[in-house]
């Protein structure tokens, strides 16, 4: 695989943002990385300037949703070494959601040669603010012109990025979940462990109806029973029972985290012990109400760890931590966020550093 670059004249480029303006995913850096699946087979990949595409009216995503993508970040180290976190599990979640959908999928080396080709090529767009970074987000479509429920037999691969700041406006303070047991997000056997944008379409409803009431966000319940608690919003949910965590398990309907998965690895090195498995909702009420559920947190690459200060349930308020930020959701922030921006040691081998500023 060769990636060819398009040049980009001096003239041409945008100015920098301020670092206090940043927000997420508003602005977009000077260049786009374009692969095109056809025939069989994949083309060589183009660094070309950011642009719009042209689509036929037809184009099978259009009318079928076939769609995938992922997210990650590049983050600038205080001596100007360029990291990735864990981009092969990126490359390896595309692939098995790819296969879900019936696209096609792609060599995890060249996943990773798009991605570390693009951030050094637009490196002067990666922010050095405390908790900025540049969002990097590579989805697939299937744009084969025709009609009819048929896997698209061409797809196109592209790759944008965003230089972002926190996540939530309110930055890394607890905000409040209202607790979902109406609509449902998805149903084990579904696509609800692909990262495909119906599974973000179908929740767009209820956190609409969610944010009228004040909440910055739902927490789903499983589809079946409206019992067990799934994920939070774009998110994984952990709850904090003194020094154990708590997250629900995998059950097809949730999907894998690459945060949740280095929490979960992370957490035992820092004395904490974890468990996957179902989590009723009333259990969590009940462990908010008797005291023993101290602390709960979201994960995900947007946000890295997100506190939960309290739920709503059945029109009734728990908090939880007096809506502050407990000291394991601080603790293994803290420890996370170091090594993604290499500040602390990575015992794991997470980091990749693919260049400097």
């Amino acid at each position: 695989m060769k990636i060819l670059t398009e040049e980009l004249s001096p003239d041409r480029l945008k100015p920098l943002v301020d670092p206090a303006e940043l927000g997420f995913g508003r602005y977009f850096t000077d260049r786009m990385l374009i692969r095109r699946f056809k025939d069989g087979r994949w083309d060589d990949p183009k660094i070309v300037p950011y642009q719009n595409f042209t689509l036929d009216p037809a184009a099978r995503v259009l009318h079928y949703s076939q769609e995938i993508f992922e997210g990650l970040k590049a983050y600038a180290g205080d001596d100007g070494r360029i990291f990735l976190f864990r981009p092969e599990e990126n490359a390896r979640r595309m692939n098995r959601s790819a296969a879900r959908m019936c696209m096609p999928t792609m060599p995890e080396e060249d996943f990773l040669a798009c991605v570390t080709s693009l951030v050094v090529a637009e490196k002067r767009w990666i922010p050095r603010a405390t908790g900025t970074s540049l969002y990097i987000r590579p989805p697939m479509i299937g744009n084969e012109a025709a009609l009819g429920v048929h896997p698209s037999d061409e797809y196109l691969f592209f790759i944008i990025l965003s230089p972002v700041g926190a996540y939530f406006k309110t930055g890394f303070k607890p905000v409040r979940r209202y607790v979902e047991d109406v609509y449902v997000r998805a149903v084990p056997g579904g696509v609800g462990d692909a990262k495909t944008g119906g599974n973000y379409a179908a929740t767009l409803l209820a956190g609409a109806l969610a944010e009228e009431k004040g909440f910055s966000q739902v927490l789903w319940l499983d589809a079946r029973e409206r019992r067990y608690v799934e994920e939070v919003g774009s998110m994984n949910i952990f709850f904090v029972f003194g020094t154990k965590l708590v997250t629900p398990a995998l059950s097809g309907s949730i999907l894998p985290g690459i945060t949740r998965d280095s929490v979960l690895k992370l957490a035992p090195r820092l004395g904490y012990e974890v468990e996957e498995r179902p989590i009723g909702i009333d259990e969590v009420i009940a462990g908010i109400e008797d005291g023993h559920l101290t602390e709960a947190f979201g994960t995900g690459t947007a946000c890295v760890i997100a506190p939960v200060g309290g739920f709503q349930y059945k029109r009734r308020d728990y908090t939880i931590t007096g809506e502050e930020v407990g000291p394991v959701t601080q603790r293994l922030y803290d420890e996370l966020v170091g090594i993604q921006y290499g500040r602390k040691p990575d015992p794991f081998g997470w980091v990749k550093e693919i260049g400097r500023l």
